[in-house]
C-alpha cells in the first residue's frame, strides 16, 4: 500500500463530558498517519485525560494488539470544553484500533463509549453514567458501551441499548460482530428492572421505638417528616438528639421513581454508586463532620462536584454539634434552604445541583452543655452562653421551622421496658399526610408544605379567624419576622394534614408556635 493511501486514516467516536449534572457530547477523532512516532492529544484535556496516553498504549499491547508505530493525533471536540476524568480511555483506545483497521469503523458511529482502562486492558467503572445515558437517549443514540459494573445504572434509562464490557478485547469483539446494525452488535443489558423499592436494604435501619421518652421531640420529628420542615434539637449531652436524628430517614415516605432517579444521578456524578447498583431505593442520610469546608458542604471545584447538601437531596442532612461548624460554612446553607438548589458559577459555565433536603441540627444549650440539665451544674457565664448561641445567625435560625428543647432523659424512662411507637407506625401517618399534600398541590408541581410559594400559601394555608387572632398576637409578642410568620403557617398546615383536617385552625397554629420558642 502506498504511503498516500495510508496517510491520514481517521476514526470518529462519541463519548461525553460532565460539568456538574450537565452532559456535553464529545467527539473523539483519532488520526493515524506516517511520521515520527508520537501521541498528541488536543481539545483542552486536563492532566487525567493526558495521562490516558500511557494507559491506552499499555492496554492495547497487553490486550494482544499492536500499537501503531506512527504519528497519532487525538482531538476531543468541542475544543472549548475542558475534558476531565479517565472515562475517555476506552473511546481513545478504540479510536486508535479503528484507525489501525482492528475495529470496524462503521459500527462505532452511533454509539457512546465510556470506560477507564487498566494497564492490563480491563475496564474500570466510571462516574456519571446515568445522566450520560439519559442525554444519549435524548440525542437519539442507538446504544452505549459501558463498564460492566455501570451497566445496571445505565439500564435504568429505557429506549436505548446498553452493552456491558469487561475489557478492551471484549469491547473489540462486541464492535466487530458481523451483524451490520449497531443495535444488533451484541446482547444488551435488559432495560426491564425489578421494582427498586422491593429490593432488600443492606441493613435494618434504626427504629424510633428505641428512643425512650422525649414525646415532644418525637412529635417534632413527625411534623418535620410530614411537611419537609427543617428541625433544630437543643439539649444537654446524652439527651438523645443524635439518636433521634438518625431515625429521621426511617419515618420519611419511600422514594418515588422520579425522586430515586434524581438521587441516583447525583450519587453517580459524585462517584458514590457501588458497582453493580442500579436505582437507589433508600432516602439519603448525610452527617458530615463539623470540620467540613464550605466547598465540601455545598459543592465546588474546578470541575464542580456535588456537596453534602446535594448528596442529601430528597433525604436528610444532619449537622451534629451544629455550633461547632465554622460560621461561614453554616451561612452557605441559606441559598439551598431557600431555593432547594445550589448554583456553582465558574468562568466557563455554571453548574446547578439539586438540594431539596430536610436539615436536622443538634446543639448544646451552652458551651459546657449542662445549662438545662437538672442533675449537673452549668459553669458557663451569661456572656459565654450569649456568644455561643450567637454562632447561629438570625437569618439561618429563621430558616429552621421547628426548634425543640430536648431535656435530659428521666431515669424512670430509661428503666421502662415499654417501647415507644415504631418507625413504621409513625411513617404510616407521615405517608398519609404527604399523600394529602401531593393531591392538594398536584397542579402546582409542589410536593410538601415546606416548599410552598407565597401565592400557594394564600390559597392553601388560610387560617380561620381564631387562628389569625393568635398569629397576630404571636407576631407582636415573639417579634416574628415575615419569614418566620410564613413558616409558622406552613408548619400549622402540616399539623392539620397529620390530623386529617382541611382547615387550619387555632389549635394547629398554637402547636406550631410552640416550636418557634427560643
Amino acid at each position: 500500500m502506498r504511503i498516500a493511501e495510508r496517510a491520514g486514516v481517521l476514526a470518529c467516536l462519541r463519548t461525553a463530558a460532565l460539568f456538574g449534572l450537565d452532559v456535553c457530547p464529545v467527539h473523539v477523532e483519532v488520526d493515524v498517519s506516517f511520521g515520527m512516532p508520537s501521541f498528541t492529544m488536543v481539545g483542552l484535556p486536563d492532566a487525567s485525560v493526558r495521562e490516558s496516553r500511557d494507559r491506552v498504549r499499555a492496554a492495547i499491547r497487553n490486550s494482544g494488539y499492536e500499537f501503531p508505530p506512527h504519528r497519532i493525533t487525538v482531538n476531543l471536540a468541542p475544543a472549548d470544553v475542558r475534558k476531565a476524568g479517565a472515562s475517555f480511555d476506552l473511546p481513545i483506545a478504540l479510536g486508535v484500533l479503528a484507525a489501525s483497521g482492528v475495529v470496524e469503523r462503521r459500527h462505532i458511529a452511533n454509539l457512546v463509549l465510556l470506560g477507564e482502562l487498566s494497564l492490563d486492558g480491563s475496564i474500570q467503572p466510571t462516574r456519571g453514567v446515568l445522566p450520560i445515558a439519559a442525554a444519549a437517549r435524548r440525542d437519539g443514540t442507538a446504544g452505549l458501551i459501558v463498564p460492566a459494573p455501570n451497566a445496571p445504572e445505565a439500564a435504568i434509562v429505557t429506549g436505548i441499548a446498553v452493552y456491558a464490557v469487561t475489557s478492551l478485547a471484549h469491547a473489540v469483539s462486541v464492535l466487530n460482530n458481523p451483524l451490520a446494525e449497531p443495535s444488533q452488535l451484541a446482547p444488551a443489558v435488559p432495560p426491564a428492572l425489578p421494582d427498586p423499592f422491593a429490593l432488600p436494604a443492606l441493613a435494618a435501619p434504626p427504629d424510633l421505638c428505641d428512643v425512650r421518652g422525649q414525646l415532644f421531640a418525637r412529635r417534632a420529628l413527625e411534623i418535620a417528616a410530614a411537611g419537609g420542615h427543617n428541625l433544630l434539637l437543643i439539649g444537654p449531652p446524652g439527651a438523645g438528639k443524635t439518636m433521634m436524628a438518625r431515625r429521621m430517614a426511617g419515618i420519611l415516605p419511600p422514594l418515588t421513581f422520579d425522586e430515586a432517579l434524581d438521587v441516583t444521578a447525583v450519587h453517580s456524578v459524585a462517584g458514590l454508586l457501588r458497582p453493580g447498583i442500579g436505582l437507589l431505593s433508600e432516602r439519603p442520610f448525610r452527617a458530615p463532620h463539623h470540620t467540613i469546608s464550605d466547598a465540601a458542604l455545598v459543592g465546588g471545584g474546578s470541575q464542580p462536584r456535588p456537596g453534602e447538601v446535594s448528596l442529601a437531596h430528597h433525604g436528610v442532612l444532619f449537622l451534629d454539634e451544629m455550633l461547632e461548624f465554622n460560621r461561614h460554612v453554616l451561612e452557605v446553607l441559606r441559598q439551598p434552604l431557600e431555593e432547594g438548589a445550589v448554583t456553582i458559577a465558574r468562568a466557563a459555565r455554571t453548574a446547578l445541583f439539586p438540594a431539596r433536603f430536610i436539615l436536622v441540627g443538634a446543639m448544646n444549650p451552652c458551651p459546657c452543655g449542662f445549662s438545662t440539665d437538672p442533675s449537673r451544674e452549668c459553669r458557663c457565664t451569661p456572656q459565654q452562653m450569649l456568644k455561643y448561641r450567637g454562632r447561629l445567625s438570625g437569618p439561618l435560625r429563621d430558616r429552621l421551622d421547628l426548634t425543640v428543647d430536648v431535656p435530659a432523659v428521666d431515669p424512670a424512662s430509661l428503666e421502662s421496658s415499654a417501647d415507644g411507637e415504631s418507625s413504621a407506625t409513625v411513617r404510616a401517618r407521615v405517608v398519609a399526610a404527604r399523600t394529602r399534600q401531593l393531591e392538594r398541590y398536584a397542579d402546582a408541581g409542589v410536593r410538601t408544605n415546606a416548599s410552598l410559594s407565597p401565592a400557594l400559601m394564600r390559597v392553601h394555608c388560610a387560617v380561620d379567624r381564631h387562628g389569625v387572632r393568635l398569629l397576630k398576637a404571636a407576631v407582636q409578642r415573639m417579634a416574628l419576622s415575615a419569614r418566620a410568620y410564613d413558616r409558622v403557617r406552613k408548619v400549622a398546615r402540616t399539623i392539620a394534614d397529620l390530623a386529617g383536617d382541611d382547615c387550619v385552625g387555632a389549635d394547629h397554629v398554637a402547636e406550631a408556635l410552640q416550636f418557634r420558642m427560643e
